[in-house]
C-alpha cells in the first residue's frame, strides 16, 4: 500500500504537502472535575503522541519510546531506519510533540530537547544541522507544541517562544523570516497548540489568540488573511485547543467543543463539508480532544471515544473507510489518545494499548506494516517495559529486567556469568555492559541480552557457537555479538536475532536445520536467514519466525510435527505455516501461534496435553487451543512441555506437563486443556519445569521445580503453587504502568 496525501476536493491555496498538525496527547477541561482530568499528564500514566508516520509514548518513569517513520531521524534513536516496534530515545521526559520531520521533547527538569530535520531551523539550536539524536534547546519550559516545520515553547513565566519555518507568519513575531533559535512572541499564556502552518495560544483569562496561515479560516477570525502576529479569536472561556493541518478545535470549560477551518472531509464535525472561518458548535460533554491532519478525536466525560473526518485508511477506528461528517462513537473507557495523519493510538482504563489506521511505516508499533481499520488490541503494549522479552527462564535459571534496566538472574549452574553479589533469594545482578538491558532470552546454559542501544551480548556455554562470537569458547562474561537488534530467542543450542531493519540472523547448532540457512552446518557467527521478520521463537531444535505481514514460518527438527506443515520431515529452510498471526512461542517439540482474532493455535508434540486441545495426540497441523474465552488472549509462552497464555483481563492460563507443579494450579497431574492459574499478570515465561510471571504491581512470582533455586524464594523446595520471588531487592522493581 502506498500512502497518498489527502485527495482534497478544492484546496487552491495549499502551502505544501498536507501533513499532520499538532496531535495533543490528552487535553482536559480544567473545570469538568471528571476523573479523566487526573490522567494523561500525571506521573504514573502513559502519554502518547503521533504524526504522519511516527508514534511516541512516554512511560510513567519518563522514558520516551518511538516507532514508525524515521527517514529524517525524527525518532531520535541515532538512525534513519523506520522502526516497526518501539525503541527507547530519551529519559526523564514529561511531554513530546512531533512535526513532519522533527520532534521536540520537554524533560521533567524543564529543559527542552529537539531532533530531526533542521533546514528551516526546526530544531532551534541555532544551526541548520540535521540531528538524529536529541540536542538541548532551552530551559525553564512548561509546555510544547509543534507544527509542520515550526515549534512553540511555553515557559514557566507564561511567555511563548517560537522558532523554525515562518513563511506564513506562524511564528507570530511580525515577520515571515525563518528563526533558527527561539524568539519571544507572547506573555500571559496558559497553553499553546500548533497546526500545520498556524499557531494558537490560550491566555490565562481563557481567551484565544491565533496567527499564521489562514487560507481555510483556521485562525477563526472570520477572514482568510494570514496573520504574522497574534489576533483574537471570538471565543472565550477556553480550557484546551488543538489543531489539524488546516482546522482547529477548541474545548470550553463547560465541556462544549467548537471547530473552524478546512472541512473537506468533515473534520469539523458539523455535519457538512463547508469551510468555516469562525467557530461553530460541534458537541457537548467533552473532556479531551486531539487532531490528526484531517480527522478529529474527542473523549467525552463518560470515557467514550468519538471520531470524525477523513477515514481513507481506517484512522477513525469505526471498522470502515468512510469519512464521517459528525462524531461517531468508537470505543469506551479511553483515557489517553493521539492522532497521526493516517493512524490513531489510544490507551484505556485497563492500560490496554490500541492502534488502528495506516501502518505502512510501522506507526502502529506491532512489528508489521499492514493497516487496521478497527481498534485491534496489541499485547503486550509494545512500548511497555514489562513486555514478554523482559522475563525469561531455562532449566535452572530465571531472569528479569527491572525498571532500572538491570538484568537479574537467579538459580545456578557451573556456567553462570559473574554478578555483583547475591542476596537471600540467591539472585545475582548480572554484570552491566553499557546501557540498560531491554530484552533477554536463555537457552541451555547460554544467555542473550539486548541493551537499550540495540547491541546484543551473549554469555555461557558455547560448544556449538551459540554465543555467536566466532569461537566455541565458553564465555563467563557477556561479549558483544551484534548491533541494531530488536528481538532475540534462544533454543537449546542455537540463537536467533531480529535486527531493527527486520532481518533474521541465526547461529549455533544446526544438526536439524534449525538455523534455516539451507544447511545442517553449525555456525559460529550469525548468518542471514529471512527478511521482513517481526518476531521469533525457538524450540529445542526448531525455529519460528513471524513476518511483518503476519505470516508464520517454521524450520528445523520436525519429529513431532512441530513445524506445522503436515509432515514429520525436518526442514533446513523456512516453510510457510499460516497467516494472520500476531505472536508465537515454542516449546521443546511443540509450537503456539496467536492469531489476530484472538484465537490460539498449537501443533507438534502433545504427550502431556501441551497443545491444549483436550487430547495427548501429536498434531502435524495447527489445532485450536480450547481456552476459555473470558477475554482475548494477548500473549503466549512455553516451557519444555507446558504452555502458557495471558488474556487481556490479566488472567494467566496453563496446560500440559505438571510433574513438578509448573502449571501452578494445584495437583501434580498434566492438563490437556488450559486451566486458570492467577490474575493480575503482566508477563510470563516458561522454564524447563518451572514458570515465572510478573504481576501488574511489579512483583515476580514463580512455581514448579526448584532444585537449583530457580524460583528465587530462598529455598530449593519445589512449589506447585505460586510463591513470591524474594531474590530481587524491592528497590529494583516497582510498579509497572
Amino acid at each position: 500500500m502506498t500512502v497518498r496525501p489527502a485527495p482534497h476536493r478544492s484546496l487552491p491555496r495549499n502551502p505544501g504537502t498536507p501533513i499532520l498538525a499538532c496531535c495533543l496527547v490528552l487535553v482536559l477541561s480544567l473545570l469538568l472535575g471528571h476523573p479523566l482530568a487526573q490522567t494523561g499528564g500525571a506521573n504514573g500514566m502513559w502519554r502518547l503522541a503521533a504524526r504522519d508516520g511516527q508514534s511516541f509514548a512516554i512511560a510513567p518513569d519518563g522514558g520516551l519510546w518511538a516507532w514508525g517513520a524515521n527517514g529524517q531521524g525524527q525518532l531520535g534513536d541515532g538512525t534513519r531506519i523506520d522502526r516497526l516496534i518501539p525503541v527507547p530515545v530519551l529519559t526523564g521526559v514529561a511531554a513530546v510533540a512531533a512535526g513532519q520531520f522533527h520532534t521536540v521533547a520537554l524533560k521533567t527538569d524543564g529543559s527542552l530537547w529537539a531532533w530531526g530535520v533542521n533546514y528551516r531551523g526546526e530544531v532551534g539550536d541555532n544551526s541548520d544541522v540535521y540531528r538524529q539524536t536529541p540536542v538541548p534547546v532551552m530551559t525553564g519550559v512548561a509546555a510544547v507544541a509543534v507544527g509542520a516545520h515550526h515549534s512553540l515553547a511555553l515557559k514557566t513565566d507564561g511567555s511563548v517562544w517560537a522558532w523554525g519555518a515562518n513563511e506564513r507568519g506562524q511564528l507570530g513575531d511580525g515577520t515571515t523570516t525563518y528563526r533558527r533559535a527561539p524568539v519571544q512572541v507572547l506573555t500571559g499564556v496558559a497553553s499553546v497548540a500548533a497546526g500545520g502552518w498556524h499557531s494558537l495560544a490560550i491566555k490565562t483569562d481563557g481567551s484565544l489568540l491565533a496567527w499564521g496561515i489562514n487560507d481555510y479560516g483556521q485562525l477563526g477570525d472570520g477572514t482568510h488573511l494570514d496573520r504574522s502576529r497574534p489576533v483574537q479569536v471570538p471565543l472565550g472561556g477556553l480550557a484546551a485547543v488543538a489543531a489539524g493541518a488546516w482546522h482547529t478545535l477548541a474545548l470550553k470549560t463547560d465541556g462544549s467543543l467548537w471547530a473552524w477551518g478546512e472541512n473537506s472531509f468533515g473534520q469539523l464535525g458539523d455535519g457538512t463539508t463547508i469551510e468555516r472561518t469562525s467557530p461553530v458548535s460541534v458537541t457537548t460533554g467533552v473532556a479531551a480532544l486531539a487532531t490528526g491532519s484531517f480527522h478529529s478525536l474527542a473523549i467525552k466525560t463518560d470515557g467514550s471515544l468519538w471520531a470524525w473526518g477523513w477515514n481513507q485508511y481506517g484512522q477513525l477506528g469505526d471498522g470502515t473507510a468512510t469519512d464521517r461528517l459528525t462524531p461517531v462513537q468508537v470505543r469506551t473507557g479511553v483515557v489517553v489518545m493521539a492522532a497521526g495523519t493516517y493512524h490513531t493510538l489510544t490507551i484505556d482504563t485497563q492500560g490496554v494499548f490500541r492502534a488502528w489506521g495506516c501502518n505502512e511505516r510501522g506507526q502502529l508499533g506491532n512489528g508489521r506494516t499492514t493497516g487496521l481499520t478497527g481498534p485491534i488490541e496489541r499485547f503486550p503494549s509494545p512500548f511497555n517495559p514489562y513486555d514478554m522479552q523482559r522475563i525469561a527462564a531455562d532449566e535452572s535459571h530465571s531472569l528479569s529486567i527491572e525498571t532500572d534496566g538491570v538484568l537479574w538472574v537467579w538459580g545456578y549452574d557451573a556456567d553462570d556469568p559473574p554478578g555483583a553479589g547475591t542476596n537471600k533469594g540467591g539472585a545475582r545482578r548480572l554484570l552491566q555492559v553499557r546501557n540498560r538491558a531491554a530484552g533477554v532470552a536463555v537457552g541451555w546454559r547460554h544467555g542473550l541480552v539486548i541493551q537499550t542501544d540495540g547491541s546484543l551480548w551473549a554469555w555461557g556455554w558455547n560448544r556449538y557457537g551459540q554465543i555467536g562470537d566466532g569461537t566455541t569458547a565458553k564465555r563467563a562474561s557477556p561479549v558483544r555479538v551484534l548491533d541494531a537488534v530488536g528481538a532475540v530467542a534462544a533454543g537449546t543450542y542455537h540463537s536467533l536475532a531480529v535486527t531493527l531493519d527486520n532481518r533474521l540472523l541465526a547461529w549455533g547448532n544446526n544438526w536439524d536445520g534449525q538455523l534455516g540457512d539451507g544447511t545442517t552446518m553449525d555456525r559460529l557467527s550469525p548468518v542471514a536467514v529471512l527478511s521482513g521478520v517481526a518476531a521469533v521463537a525457538a524450540g529445542s531444535s526448531h525455529s519460528l519466525a513471524l513476518k511483518t505481514d503476519g505470516t508464520l514460518w517454521a524450520w528445523g527438527w520436525n519429529k513431532y510435527g512441530q513445524l506445522g506443515d503436515g509432515t514429520t520431515t525436518d526442514r533446513s529452510t523456512p516453510k510457510l505455516v499460516m497467516g494472520g498471526v500476531v505472536a508465537v512461542a515454542a516449546g521443546w517439540g511443540h509450537s503456539l501461534a496467536l492469531k489476530e482474532d484472538g484465537t490460539l493455535w498449537a501443533w507438534g508434540h502433545n504427550a502431556y496435553g501441551q497443545l491444549g486441545d483436550g487430547t495427548t495426540t501429536d498434531r502435524l497441523l495447527p489445532v485450536q487451543v480450547q481456552i476459555e474465552r473470558k477475554s482475548k488472549v494477548k500473549a503466549v509462552a512455553s516451557g519444555y512441555y507446558h504452555s502458557l497464555a495471558l488474556q487481556t483481563d490479566g488472567t494467566l492460563w496453563a496446560w500440559g506437563d505438571n510433574e513438578y507443579g509448573q502449571l501452578g494450579n494445584g495437583p501434580v497431574s498434566y492438563r490437556a486443556i488450559p486451566t486458570f492459574v492467577m490474575g493480575a499478570v503482566a508477563a510470563m515465561a516458561g522454564g524447563m519445569y518451572h514458570t515465572v510471571v510478573r504481576k501488574i504491581d511489579g512483583d515476580i512470582w514463580a512455581w514448579g521445580r526448584n532444585r537449583r533455586g530457580q524460583l528465587g524464594d530462598g529455598s530449593t523446595i519445589g512449589r506447585p503453587s505460586p510463591v513470591r520471588v524474594i531474590a530481587i531487592p524491592q528497590s529494583a522493581g516497582g510498579s509497572p504502568p
